[in-house]
């Protein structure tokens, strides 16, 4: 794909993809070292509670099968618990889709392993924590993953650079406080603990996306206005294609682990007050029409929040009122 700045005049300067991974590939590095500087390493296996675990039925004449009771998990904590762990065992394709993308060379090349091998780590200890608490029907979770993982996964924005980029930004921190969420509505400490520590790890990933979309403002601020005013419009999470999501994402909604008020409030707004996307001057026609549209759609999603604040208050006074009378 090739995309041209109105700030760079003729079309021999036109920027493409290759052209920006190259431009941006000083700031990849720096925060690459950025990055490994502040992440600390964990091991998975610390944060299961192995003695709670025992024999499914199967090859083992001492299985006991799977029953909801035998976790403290509440119903929504569960209900999260399988759409957050089934988004990361997509994690082959997610790899694909940034390592086509990216490259596997140079800095590009090894934040891809690296945040590969460190997404590697939330798949394996979530679910090794769900067998071991017997959080969820291991059999259901199965059928799901291989339903899942059988349909594969395609970006959105494998069409761009700047929009993977922008997209990664948000995608991040979505996770970050989707797991984090889900913690608190789990019910488990233990599990509360296991998806702090995820969540942290998700953090330092937005950082080194957040900034590097700052970088791409520096260098081409139209084209990164398009970018992010579609990807913001646009946004899904990568899980939408797991069977049952639409339910599942209303329970969450209900459930408050993630719904339109806390996308709002807590993803899009920190990283666009961060870039402080409204105040970026300097724009061609282009860039001050998608700053605009961004502005129209914020303000827009705000009003939805707002009903949907309305709805779950009375939602709750009906069910405080039930359980009283």
């Amino acid at each position: 794909m090739t995309i041209t700045s109105p700030h760079l005049g003729s079309p021999s300067n036109a920027w493409t993809d290759a052209r920006l991974l190259y431009a941006l590939e000083e700031v990849v590095e720096r925060e690459l070292d950025r990055h490994l500087k502040v992440a600390k390493d964990w091991m998975p296996h610390e944060y299961v509670p192995w003695s709670d675990g025992r024999n499914f039925p199967g090859l083992f004449e001492d299985g006991e099968a799977w029953d909801k009771e035998q976790s403290k998990v509440t119903d929504i904590g569960r209900t999260a618990l399988v759409v957050n762990l089934l988004t990361e065992d997509n994690l082959p394709s997610y790899h694909h889709e940034i390592a086509s993308l990216f490259g596997r060379d140079g800095a590009w090349g090894t934040w891809v392993h690296r945040w590969t091998a460190e997404e590697g780590r939330h798949g394996i200890v979530m679910r090794d924590y769900l067998l071991a608490s017997r959080a969820v029907d291991p059999d259901q979770l199965e059928r799901f993953r291989m339903a899942h993982m059988s349909e594969g996964f395609e970006s959105d924005n494998r069409h761009s650079m700047l929009h993977s980029i922008a997209y990664v930004a948000f995608q991040e921190l979505a996770t970050r406080i989707s797991h984090r969420n889900t913690g608190h509505q789990s019910g488990d400490p233990v599990c509360d603990r296991m998806l702090a520590r995820i969540a942290t790890d998700e953090n330092l990933h937005m950082v080194f996306y957040r900034n590097l979309l700052k970088s791409a403002f520096e260098l081409a601020p139209d084209l990164t206005m398009q970018a992010v005013r579609d990807v913001v419009v646009n946004f899904r999470m990568p899980g939408h294609g797991i069977p049952g999501f639409e339910r599942a994402a209303a329970q969450m909604a209900i459930g408050e682990v993630y719904n339109m008020r806390i996308h709002h409030d807590d993803v899009l707004e920190p990283v666009l007050r961060f870039l402080k996307i409204m105040e970026i001057d300097g724009l061609g026609p282009e860039g001050l029409q998608a700053q605009e549209e961004l502005g129209v759609f914020m303000g827009g999603l705000d009003a939805e929040a707002l009903k949907f604040d309305e709805r779950l208050a009375a939602r709750k006074a009906r069910m405080a009122a039930r359980a009283a009378g």
